[in-house]
């Protein structure tokens, strides 16, 4: 594919190009280098590139680019066979202004694979500059790495990198057997116009994003990041660098975890101290170096000291190796230092397309039968099962493990992050997200390094497998040594009442995330609230009632089995339970029976024996067990039987020979049953415990069926957005808010103007500097009307007495303003105003907060004091939809007063929703708003009134989730 320059001239360049201008035109102006256009990818294959601005300095390397490809590729590149480029050609393509010119480059290991440039041209097709707004855009991808997305990786940022610049539209020419790259403009989602002149397939790409174009590149991102992980937990050869030559020490115990859990691929050890004739240890090949293996490496364990491991990553990096896990410590955790050692490890990693867990990493866990992956220092290889686990704490992770295995609960994969510098919670949610080996998703985090991606990342994954959330370090104020978060305003309660829109279940403690996630695992989700409960003791099924209507679920009244009950009494009542249609869950309760021995394993196996007989049926009811003092009982429940066959979980795309096991190793234990356990029935030595997972499963279940609607976002009339966005590009021009401005505060006519473009009214307010001046005001008002202080100690304070409501005559006026300056003070100080009389309603407060790491945040609640203090306020994220809007009004738990509490009368909701619904628009229409309050709207039996509103603008801010795919910058 050529440029239009190329066209007319040639591939040299136009004859009258002077240093390296296009067309003719002078030299290219100087401008500063945009090291904001720098960014690290993820590509299809799983494997890392970076893309950065080419300068000058690339002269040697765009030259030895050009040498590794095909006479083809460049055939397609420049129409003609043009073996080598010219010098004139280097210096056109290594000169930018960055901004008519512009060219960007994939590298790996410092050295390019990819470029891509645009030209800025006019409506005829010659070289133009600002105003234009098109552009001629051309590719060249070396053939070794043609296939691995990097083309479209480019096209993403080249077009970002364009719509910065001012340009609209990208032109390119491409011959029709260039397939390829017209499968990548084609594919790219962006509003495109294709015709046939000559020989050649034009191409026009309207670069303002689309529905269609967020949804491709998001798709993509979730196929590369998801296969990046999938290389890191099913590799087809490992090697432990820093095995000792001794037995102990954390080298040494991964290689013999490995070998113990009968890892299938094959394993090296690596130590540059190996002695003359020292060719094994533990009986596999051992090496000086990973280059001296001579044979593939997928994935390097990396256990030596830190100020070693940037050799170990050259070394790494130079032959080939796709991930590290990094398990040495004294990186960002360990201070300044250490954080500048861990931006050089990310940063070197990268460099060679290398991916990274850790550093200060407990390692990973991958159970499918054809990996039998242990690369951590956990010491015994977890039961195969349907959960994925993520960390950061190492500590955390070896109690989630012990937990989860005297549950009874077997692991897809275990992944232990450490610093996470690299990896993260949200790349293993893309892997977890279509893994089929996964049913549900355990996190425990100490910080979200992207909170708003994240939230889009389990609300994806929610829809389809429960995510299930347990945060640490909620109430430090900081995130967690070696932990790089970015700076949000944001209370933690918000970001909670986020996740749990998004779907995530949200619990306190990891006990809690155990509970829930064994019962999310092993069985069905209940269908609504409704909960049976029997058992053998009426005092245990009394505190299983009180527990459920504590968690806000419907209980049956406890059917009392006795304590003479029999496991066959519990078989047959469980069974009834299930098969009938009033109830969707059961609760069983159980209490030893007394001097009768080996009744626990008899009572497991009548409970299985009901729920298989249930779950053939076709009754898809949870259940779970409280039991007291029964030691054995959930390990017995734990093996249930299986009511639905599934094939053996596998992870490779192509199967690996497997390695012979080595002489001396540790026997491998045998490989899982390949049917996965598909309903263990969960059992609890707590009523709460049981029910507070229940209730957790039950709400998760409600909003999966919710989320097959999430609603819409509704168009209203008397909207004017062209007006709005005038009006705030007037006010920022005129103020001078710039980018590292803390934004402007609208006046109040300016905020009635604004909002007024919205169709949301504010009521006038008179300033009323003298008592003469408040008579005036309310003539012109009209009575009655309320006189109140707009002093900002004073604000929204009317338990301090600068309220006087309903003043129908001028007598109770002035008398009203006397009464508030003797109290309070002077006129000057307290600033009053006149505003006529809302109807009677219940006082509300809507605010929308733009943070640069959640994004935009619509929350709802009561006016006052007391909900202030409570916290009881509703958040949903920006666009907000009708149901969003819906839920905003009800989940506070003050709600009660909008829909006629203890008989007053019920408030218009629908228009106090469409009130929410409008200021949600107003904020997602114009990202310079930053911040709404509207404080109070009245909501009346007839209407909503807004009697105070303020708005403050500033430049937008970056959008962390809505440029071109990119992994956190070090």
């Amino acid at each position: 594919m050529r440029s239009t320059s190329e066209q007319a001239d040639g591939p040299d360049g136009p004859s009258g190009e002077v240093g390296g201008g296009a067309g003719g035109r002078p030299a290219p102006e100087e401008h500063a280098y945009p090291d904001h256009w720098e960014a690290d990818v993820v590509l299809r294959d799983g494997g890392t590139a970076r893309i950065r601005p080419i300068t000058a300095d690339d002269a040697d390397r765009l030259v030895s680019f050009y040498e590794q490809v095909s006479d083809e590729s460049k055939y397609y590149r420049f129409f003609a066979p043009y073996p080598r480029l010219s010098a004139k050609d280097v210096h056109r393509f290594t000169h930018h202004d960055f901004v008519d010119r512009v060219g960007l480059a994939a590298t790996v290991g410092g050295e390019f694979i990819a470029t891509v440039r645009y030209d800025r041209i006019d409506d005829r097709g010659r070289p133009a500059s600002t105003p234009a707004d098109e552009a001629e855009v051309a590719f060249l991808v070396q053939d070794a790495h043609q296939g691995r997305g990097v083309a479209s990786a480019l096209l993403e940022h080249i077009a970002a990198v364009a719509r910065e610049r001012g340009i609209r539209r990208f032109a390119a020419e491409v011959l029709p057997a260039n397939t390829k790259m017209i499968k990548v403009f084609t594919d790219a989602g962006y509003t495109q116009k294709r015709s046939f002149e000559d020989g050649s397939v034009r191409l026009h790409l309207d670069l303002e994003p689309t529905d269609r174009s967020l949804a491709v590149q998001r798709a993509r991102e979730q196929r590369a990041e998801a296969r990046s992980v999938q290389r890191l937990l099913a590799p087809a050869s490992v090697a432990v660098v820093g095995a000792g030559r001794t037995p102990g020490g954390v080298g040494r115990t991964v290689l013999r975890n490995l070998l113990g859990a009968g890892f299938t691929g094959r394993v090296y050890a690596v130590n540059p101290g190996l002695g003359p004739g020292e060719t094994e240890l533990d009986g596999v090949p051992a090496f000086p170096s990973v280059a001296a293996v001579g044979a593939p490496v997928d994935l390097a364990i990396v256990a030596v000291p830190a100020e070693r491991v940037p050799e170990v990553v050259a070394d790494c990096g130079e032959h080939g190796v796709r991930g590290l896990v990094v398990l040495s410590a004294g990186y960002a955790e360990s201070g300044t230092e250490g954080r500048a050692r861990q931006r050089a490890l990310v940063r070197q990693a990268r460099s060679y397309g290398m991916r990274i867990i850790g550093p200060n990493a407990f390692g990973i866990i991958d159970t499918a039968a054809d990996v039998r992956l242990n690369a951590s220092l956990a010491p015994e290889m977890p039961a195969a099962g349907r959960i994925g686990l993520f960390t950061q704490s190492a500590a955390i992770g070896v109690a989630l493990l012990a937990r989860l295995h005297r549950r009874g609960a077997g692991l897809s994969s275990f992944i232990s992050a450490g610093n996470r510098a690299d990896v993260s919670g949200n790349d293993v949610l893309q892997h977890w997200y279509d893994d089929p080996a996964t049913d549900v998703v355990l996190l425990y985090l100490e910080s979200i390094g992207n909170p708003r991606k994240f939230t889009r990342l389990a609300r994806r994954t929610a829809a389809v497998k429960p995510v299930v959330v347990v945060k640490g370090a909620r109430h430090s104020g900081s995130a967690p040594p070696g932990h790089r978060v970015p700076v949000t305003r944001v209370p933690h309660a918000t970001v909670d009442a986020l996740l749990r829109q998004a779907g995530v279940i949200r619990v306190d403690t990891v006990t809690e995330l155990v509970d829930a996630g064994v019962l999310l695992a092993g069985q069905p989700l209940p269908a609504g609230p409704r909960v049976a409960i029997l058992g053998n003791s009426e005092s245990l099924g009394l505190l299983t009632y009180d527990a459920c209507l504590t968690e806000g679920l419907r209980p049956q009244r406890p059917l009392d089995l006795t304590t003479a009950a029999t496991p066959a009494d519990f078989r047959d009542a469980l069974a009834a339970a299930l098969a009938d249609d009033t109830c969707d869950a059961v609760v069983v309760t159980a209490i030893p029976w007394v001097g009768i021995e080996g009744t626990t394993e008899v009572l497991a196996a009548s409970l299985r024996e009901a729920v298989a007989g249930g779950g053939a049926a076709g009754a898809a009811k949870p259940v779970v067990v409280v039991h007291v003092e029964m030691g054995g009982l959930a390990e017995a429940l734990s093996a249930a039987t299986s009511t639905r066959p599934a094939p053996a979980r596998t992870r490779r795309p192509t199967a690996a020979a497997p390695a012979p096991v080595p002489q001396g190793a540790p026997e491998a234990p045998e490989p899982p049953d390949p049917a996965a356990p598909a309903r263990n029935i969960p059992a609890y030595p707590a009523a709460e415990r049981a029910v507070r997972a229940l209730a957790e499963a039950v709400r998760y279940g409600q909003w999966r069926r919710q989320a097959a609607d999430p609603g819409r976002v509704p168009e209203y009339d008397a909207i004017d957005q062209a007006g709005a966005a005038a009006l705030i590009d007037r006010v920022l021009a005129e103020r001078g808010a710039g980018q590292e401005s803390r934004g402007v505060t609208l006046t109040t006519d300016e905020t009635g103007e604004l909002l007024g473009r919205y169709g949301i009214a504010v009521r006038p307010a008179l300033p009323a500097p003298g008592p003469d001046e408040a008579v005036a005001a309310a003539v012109r008002l009209g009575y009655p009307v309320a006189l109140k202080t707009t002093a900002p100690h004073l604000r929204h304070r009317p338990d301090l007495g600068g309220v006087r409501l309903d003043l129908a005559t001028e007598e109770q006026l002035r008398t009203a303003y006397a009464e508030l300056t003797e109290a309070l003070g002077k006129p000057e100080e307290l600033q009053p105003v006149v505003q006529a009389m809302a109807p009677r309603g219940v006082d509300t407060v809507v605010r929308a907060a733009i943070d640069p790491a959640v994004g935009a945040v619509l929350s709802f609640g009561l006016a006052g004091a007391a909900s202030e203090l409570l916290g009881d306020t509703a958040h949903r994220l920006i666009p907000a939809t009708d149901r969003d809007a819906a839920e905003l009004v009800r989940s506070i738990r003050t709600a009660p007063l909008l829909f006629g509490w203890r008989g007053s009368a019920p408030v218009d909701t629908p228009a106090l929703e469409e009130l929410l619904l409008r200021v949600s628009r107003l904020v997602d229409d114009h990202p310079e708003i930053v911040s709404v309050a509207l404080e109070p709207a009245v909501v009346a039996p007839g209407g909503v009134s807004v009697l105070g509103a303020a708005v403050r603008l500033a430049p937008p801010p970056p959008t962390t989730d809505l440029g071109p795919r990119r992994l956190p910058s070090y």
